[in-house]
């Protein structure tokens, strides 16, 4: 499709990109139910590296093939497909030139390691470019002991990724000792860790949908003074948009654990009124059966089409 005017200002908030990377953009935004409106819906399925196979997959046991997962994604008219390096070779070529890839480039499990946490680096923007990637992904954990070790990777790789004309969109989830389970998804803890995101070099920034809690006093104190509006989703998606550069920077939000399709809806319809650009669905809908998933993902899309 030709670009539409939204496609066209969201581009220009990225002039130091080279044309290559600008036209991943454009793939992404211009693909699927929502080609042109400037919002994404993306299906990651790094979930079984994560949290194991059984746990992510047993659900719907059709998941454990993962070729069904891009069928999934073409199927439901999604913006793009991010897994990590051996799910993404085993089905790289079903659906060449249709459907965006994100590599998903660091990785972790959890059967055992570090007090805090720290992904490996489990694939290159070589491999990226090898099964004909659009983007790189790559997750962040403000907050951890590892936190500088990660932006140091990130950066590295980002900068290749780039060069290679790459799209670069990174994981931020705020973890580590220092910050207690309600501070995770604490509003002014959400903005910071989407900010650093962007200070990172991001072009779009997955951050979790923000509770209303404030973890630092000092963040408290500027928000009553400048009258900051966090009592529901809508005022808080507002806010940690307007924390990534202004709102000039794509951030999408996570699906989270899987729950019923009502809370789904209502906290997308939250997203999508609070100016979010869109969602990364994972769980909530390859866990459900496929004509399940697909209408579920239907809806999300209608909601942020609207």
């Amino acid at each position: 499709m030709s670009l539409t005017d939204r496609v066209r200002e969201i581009l220009s908030w990225y002039p130091s990109d080279n044309p290559a990377t600008r036209s991943n953009m454009a793939r992404f935004l211009t693909t699927g139910r929502l080609a042109g409106t400037g919002k994404l819906v993306i299906l990651p399925v790094d979930q079984g590296f994560e949290h194991g196979p059984d746990r992510s997959f047993g659900p719907n046991p059709a998941g454990y093939d993962p070729r069904y997962h891009a069928d999934l994604a073409v199927e439901a008219g999604c913006n793009g497909y991010a897994a990590p390096l051996g799910q993404l070779e085993a089905a790289a070529d079903a659906y060449p030139g249709v459907l965006p890839l994100i590599l998903k480039a660091n990785n972790s499990d959890s059967i055992g390691g570090p007090s805090d946490q720290h992904s490996a680096v489990t694939a290159s923007v070589d491999d990226a470019i090898r099964l004909g990637c659009a983007g790189i992904g790559f997750t962040i954990y403000p907050g951890s002991d590892y936190r500088n070790d990660m932006y140091a990777e990130i950066r590295e790789m980002a900068a290749e990724a780039k060069a290679m004309g790459l799209v670069v969109v990174i994981w931020s989830y705020p973890r580590g000792h220092g910050i207690d389970t309600a501070g995770e998804t604490a509003v002014d803890v959400i903005s910071y860790a989407g900010h650093i995101a962007c200070q990172l070099g991001a072009h779009f920034v997955k951050v979790k949908p923000p509770a209303n809690h404030v973890a630092f006093d000092a963040n408290k104190k500027i928000y009553e003074e400048q009258g900051v509006k966090l009592d529901t989703l809508t005022d808080r998606i507002r806010h940690v948009t307007q924390a990534c550069f202004g709102g000039r920077r794509v951030v999408i939000f996570s699906g989270g654990a899987a729950k019923g399709r009502e809370a789904v809806l209502a906290e997308i319809a939250e997203i999508h009124a609070g100016g979010g650009f869109g969602s990364i669905v994972g769980r909530n809908s390859f866990q459900r059966e496929r004509a399940d998933g697909v209408a579920l993902l239907h809806e999300i899309m209608d909601i942020y089409k609207s």
